[in-house]
């Protein structure tokens, strides 16, 4: 998108929330120019021993910052590195590149970057999103090698003197990680994902940041003036003198009502006429607690534990788990921590664990249809979340169940588990409480079969509104369909929260809508004893409940109930929510 005055609107991902203004540095990746040239039998050798020197080097700077992110983050965030680690190992590759000097009698430059090129080019043709990522650490290793058998400095981003916005066609996670951010301040790049490891860097540090651009740097010169919009994924060349005053108050009003639902972190969220609400976090990593802490969210709604599989060549194993989980037990006791077992499959792959290719993913072999078919993947998790259950703060809830059988099955896999540790006379809850996500449909009609068997239930409202409207939630050209206040969504939910009532269990919402200030009240009104979200999210919704009455909302809900149109029921929200905090709508509209 363009205008008259050269204003140049690039559409992204946004991975990082915030905005940031600077001059753009342009990273290209032909950082060093490698000379080809032919050498003699005899030279073979001497080019060994530099490429045996540079692998040495490289392998050096790799743990150093490994080191560097572990001690300033956590280790989870460190092994992203294990991956280029491997790349300097792998012995496949440095006998390529040994064998290539022998055959085409040319430098080691050029032979490295003929078989890394190749190397990466293979990877990235792969079906599997993990491995095509990996092609990105390959390139990293290779340009670090590069740049150490030309005795350049090992960071791409070592001379930035200013505070800049970095465009690169790609950022590797080595460079990421030792991001200067007085001096970067925002970047963004052509490619990458919501799951790349640039994103997840991106987030640990909070700097903003857009991925997914395609053409970013060769749209932008070096020194174009930027803005970065990473709640919204734009990235804004040459921004006009009107852009950057809607921005800089929009940024202004924005700061000033984040300082004061700062200054709710410690009171409840609780209505004007005395309900409570628990709100809670969705977390990710163990480092992600700081923000749990930061926003003032009671405890984890919701622990991705697969994100511990992510970004690794193999599983971790049952201690490794146990610490991971104990760390945010631990820190948040006597809060509780819900961790949710390993939902692989759909939108997120483990080569570890070798999840096929299929070809309608999200209807295929994953979350607990994965681990029943893999009991001992399974059983080796849920022994690490038992161990960290000594807290007694911790809770298990089984992704995307079908039916009361596959919880049956899951149970029976617990209870082994917990069998296995009481032999070794490890210390954990006995009476640890169980819960099912219902996100599918039958598991919503079919709540009242499955509450037996359960202490509660956590509505994901992301894959219901899927797949009750069999409508991709990914897929643009339908995104008219994907309705969180359709009717039957609604009446799904409103079912599943009387079921659990009746029967004496709770019922939280782990879904985007929860975390959306228009569309947690209504959530409120249906009868949710529990609302979980991203942390940053907790004071806005906090905000908005504290403004608003109990009975407005059940109002609100018993209309959307009786109503035939989504769109009315938005409406309906977005007025009312507008009419308690208008300071807060203008946040996220």
């Amino acid at each position: 998108m363009g205008d008259a005055t050269g204003e140049i609107v690039l559409k992204g991902v946004g991975v990082t929330p915030g905005v940031a203004h600077g001059p753009a540095f342009l990273l290209t990746t032909e950082d060093v120019r490698v000379v080809e040239r032919d050498i003699a039998e005899e030279e073979i050798p001497r080019e060994i021993a530099r490429f045996e020197e540079a692998l040495i080097e490289t392998r050096r700077q790799l743990h150093d910052i490994q080191q560097r992110v572990e001690k300033a983050m956590d280790a989870e965030r460190a092994s992203i590195f294990d991956a280029h680690l491997l790349v300097v190992d792998d012995r496949s590759l440095v006998e390529e590149v040994i064998r290539g000097l022998h055959t085409s009698r040319r430098n080691v430059e050029s032979v490295l970057r003929s078989v890394s090129e190749r190397y990466s080019a293979a990877l990235a043709g792969l079906d599997d999103e993990y491995l095509r990522e990996r092609a990105a650490d390959v390139r990293d290793v290779a340009r670090r090698i590069l740049r150490n058998l030309a005795g350049h400095s090992s960071s791409l981003l070592a001379h930035l003197r200013e505070p800049c916005i970095v465009i690169a066609n790609d950022l590797a996670p080595s460079d990421t990680a030792t991001l200067d951010t007085s001096k970067v301040i925002g970047f963004a790049t052509d490619l990458g994902s919501a799951t790349s490891h640039t994103a997840i860097m991106a987030r640990a540090l909070e700097i903003p940041a857009v991925v997914g651009l395609h053409d970013a740097s060769t749209r932008i010169s070096q020194g174009d003036p930027l803005l970065v919009d990473g709640s919204k994924g734009l990235v804004i060349l040459r921004p006009s003198a009107q852009t950057l005053e809607r921005y800089g108050q929009a940024e202004r009003l924005r700061r000033g009502v984040r300082d004061q639902l700062d200054r709710l972190r410690d009171t409840p969220a609780e209505t004007l006429d005395g309900y409570r609400v628990t709100l809670a976090a969705n977390i990710e990593l163990p480092h992600d607690v700081e923000a749990v802490l930061r926003h003032g969210a009671e405890g984890v709604g919701l622990f991705r534990s697969e994100f511990l599989f992510l970004s690794r060549e193999r599983a971790p194993d049952e201690l490794e788990q146990a610490r991971a989980y104990e760390q945010v037990a631990h820190r948040l006791a006597p809060a509780t921590v819900i961790i949710r077992t390993l939902d692989i499959g759909g939108d997120k792959f483990v080569s570890s664990l070798k999840t096929p290719s299929e070809l309608n993913p999200f209807l295929g072999w994953r979350a607990i249809r994965f681990c029943l078919a893999q009991p001992e993947i399974f059983a080796t998790q849920l022994r690490g979340i038992l161990r960290a259950s000594a807290h007694r703060n911790v809770k298990i809830m089984y992704p995307m169940i079908s039916n009361a059988d596959e919880v049956l099955q899951a149970n029976r896999i617990l209870e082994r588990a917990k069998e296995d540790l009481r032999r070794e006379n490890a210390d954990f809850d006995e009476n640890i409480e169980v819960g099912a996500m219902i996100e599918v449909p039958s598991a919503a009609l079919t709540a009242h079969l499955i509450a037996p068997h359960v202490r509660f239930f956590s509505i994901g409202t992301n894959d219901l509104i899927q797949y009750t409207m069999a409508a991709d939630r990914v897929n643009e050209r339908i995104t008219y369909l994907y309705e969180p206040t359709h009717p039957a969504i609604l009446r799904l939910i409103r079912h599943v929260i009387e079921v659990a009532h009746d029967t004496g269990l709770w019922t939280g919402v782990c879904g985007e809508m929860a975390g959306q200030p228009a569309l947690a009240p209504l959530l409120v009104g249906l009868g949710v004893d529990e609302l979980s979200m991203s942390p940053n999210l907790v004071p806005l919704v906090k905000g908005m409940l504290r403004r608003m009455r109990l009975t407005d909302l059940e109002e609100l809900a018993a209309n959307a109930l009786t109503s035939e149109s989504a769109a009315a029921i938005l409406e309906r929200c977005r007025a009312l929510a507008r009419a308690a905090a208008p300071e807060i709508c203008d946040m996220v509209e």
